[in-house]
């Protein structure tokens, strides 16, 4: 039994190697036919590599908060209705390269909205990257004078689902308004865009340096996106 799982793991094989030791331990072994056994051990490897692709790709994304839809307060009273939610879990948007736009007051619960939206989508096997927005347009601009900004905005091309937090919170400078542009164009039909902020979407407009440019920005973003606006007391307050 240990050469065999030993064998098992140096093909890479721990779903399996972990199904065997159990079967063995319990005398199961024994009662299961050839067929019957193989079908339990791909099914332990198919788990075990689904697991694993799952916590990767959540630390990757970089979350600001764990959060599952399980976990959200659902009610209309609170912005959150619950036949969008219901949509959104299945990942459809995200296959159709559409956006959500999620504002509201500090504290009514953007962030762990979004936050949760990205774990469904890990959930679903998409890959995430999760920014705060201010955060993300400093990167940009320490990236472009190193010389590495093409390799991060293919990065964020490439990614599945980009969410940004906080977003509109200063103005943009002309190159990171460019560079913003930039990644809303890879991005527009292709790849889903999530976007908080405590700005309404109507007060976006001046966030951006050049009028011409956020109108660009701004028809892609909002074009067929998904709209929350979250209201209430502030969360934080309660706590």
């Amino acid at each position: 039994m240990e050469e065999l799982k030993r064998n098992l793991q140096s093909l890479k094989l721990a779903g399996m190697a972990s199904c065997i030791q159990a079967l063995y331990e319990t005398r199961k072994l024994q009662e299961l036919s050839l067929m019957d056994g193989l079908d339990l051990l791909v099914q332990a490897e198919k788990d075990q590599r689904w697991s694993n692709r799952y916590t990767r790709l959540v630390k990757n994304a970089n979350f600001r908060y764990m959060a599952t839809l399980e976990q959200l307060t659902i009610t209309k009273d609170r912005g959150i209705d619950t036949g969008t939610i219901t949509l959104l879990a299945t990942g459809t948007y995200l296959k159709n390269g559409e956006s959500i736009l999620v504002t509201g007051m500090s504290g009514t619960g953007k962030s762990h909205l979004i936050s949760s939206l990205g774990h469904q989508a890990c959930k679903q096997g998409f890959t995430v990257a999760y920014y705060n927005a201010q955060k993300l347009l400093m990167l940009l601009k320490i990236a472009r004078l190193d010389g590495s900004l093409l390799k991060l905005l293919e990065k964020l091309a490439k990614t599945d689902l980009l969410i940004l937090d906080d977003f509109g919170l200063t103005p943009m400078d002309p190159n990171q308004q460019n560079d913003f542009m930039e990644i809303i164009e890879d991005r527009h039909a292709r790849r889903s865009t999530i976007i908080a902020s405590q700005l309404p979407v109507s007060s976006w407009f001046d966030v951006f340096p050049v009028g011409t440019v956020a109108d660009a920005i701004l028809d892609r973003i909002c074009h067929t996106s998904y709209r929350f606006e979250l209201v209430g007391e502030s969360r934080r307050k309660k706590k």
